[in-house]
């Protein structure tokens, strides 16, 4: 099982540096700074008599992202969501988020635009000798206000996100302690009326690596490195290297 671990990450890395080196001519870099606090929790506080509401899932997330080398706002995010537990591992959610943008993922010559989305998912996760391991599949059908370089009839983009997640716990240095490593790939399944601001095909990949810490049985804190490189094919505007501070703190009640 450690050699599937040390594959992984080793595949993570590869990919990472592979997309690097043959983007470098066309890619634009810059250093972010995104805070996200994520809570989690069930509806069994309604009625502590009636188990099965236990199955009923909440989620609320929020995000600040800060660019230009973390010298302004760029990005903000709020995503409630409900979920139903299918079994103790696999839960289905629904929910809807708002992301307000600004530079550098707006245009310079445009004007910050708001983003609001629909969202489904399904997500997974179990724990082996290795450490724990989570899968995350998420949909997304994303509407765009008057100010987003969007242009055309289909003014809807539905996007396919997945995320793959390892977390090793290091019980020699501290028994609360993981290495985490991660990576979620973004595929746009359509292309809007404008191809150069969202066209289908590969649009994104995001790869982590950090520590987690869990603070006690409801927080646990992550901190690391997201590598963040964004596609534009069709685009006059370059693709994009996002060099990305990470601090999440997940709250599971």
């Amino acid at each position: 099982m450690l050699k599937k671990v040390k594959y992984f990450v080793l595949s993570v890395v590869i990919g990472l540096s592979f997309s690097k080196t043959a983007t470098a001519d066309l890619t634009v870099d810059d250093f972010q700074v995104w805070g996200n606090v994520t809570a989690l929790g069930n509806f069994g506080f309604v009625n502590p008599q009636n188990p099965d509401l236990k199955k009923f899932r909440w989620w609320m997330e929020g995000q600040g992202r800060f660019g230009n080398d973390a010298t302004q706002f760029t990005q903000s995010l709020i995503r409630p969501g409900v979920g139903y537990a299918i079994t103790d591992k696999l839960v289905a959610w629904v929910g809807y988020a708002w992301a307000p943008t600004a530079e550098p993922l707006a245009l310079k010559s445009g004007h910050p635009f708001n983003e609001h989305r629909i969202w489904q998912q399904v997500t997974w996760a179990d724990n082996f000798s290795f450490g724990r391991l989570s899968l995350r599949s998420r949909f997304e059908q994303r509407f765009f206000d008057h100010n987003a370089p969007i242009h055309g009839d289909d003014d809807v983009a539905h996007r396919f996100r997945q995320l793959v997640k390892l977390a090793v716990p290091i019980p020699a240095i501290d028994p609360n302690l993981s290495f985490i490593v991660q990576s979620e790939l973004f595929v746009a399944m359509n292309t809007v009326g404008n191809p150069g601001f969202i066209s289908r095909g590969y649009d994104q990949n995001r790869a982590f690596v950090g520590l987690g810490y869990k603070v006690n049985q409801y927080a646990t804190v992550e901190l690391g490195y997201m590598n963040q490189f964004i596609n534009r094919p069709h685009s006059a505007r370059p693709d994009q290297m996002m060099h990305n501070f990470i601090a999440n703190l997940f709250l599971n009640f």
